[in-house]
């Protein structure tokens, strides 16, 4: 992205974040553990990661703020909604990439 100067590529990065969140909001069928098993994050760690950077600027932004924003509800909500048990062969492959996350 040379060509693009920075405010356009903070607006770029900016979009591209908002509609990874959406997209995460709409597929609540899929769980946070597959995604670090497959992926190596969540939405957990996209709450944290937004927490990071508002830390970083000095911007008050509490945890729970930071997963409402990510999961568009109260995180506990997002929990009992659609958070299923994780099956023992989840919880192998997590604990297998757990010191990668």
């Amino acid at each position: 992205m040379k060509s693009i100067d920075d405010k356009t590529r903070t607006e770029l990065e900016a979009a591209a974040f908002r509609r990874l969140v959406e997209h995460l909001r709409e597929r609540t069928d899929v769980q946070n553990i597959d995604l670090m098993n497959l992926a190596g994050f969540c939405r957990n760690c996209l709450s944290n990661w937004l927490k990071d950077a508002a830390d970083e600027r000095s911007v008050a932004l509490p945890k729970e703020d930071s997963r409402t924003h990510v999961y568009g509800m109260p995180y506990e909500e997002w929990k009992q909604r659609h958070q299923g048990e994780a099956s023992p062969s989840q919880l192998a492959d997590f604990e297998k990439s757990k010191p990668g996350h």
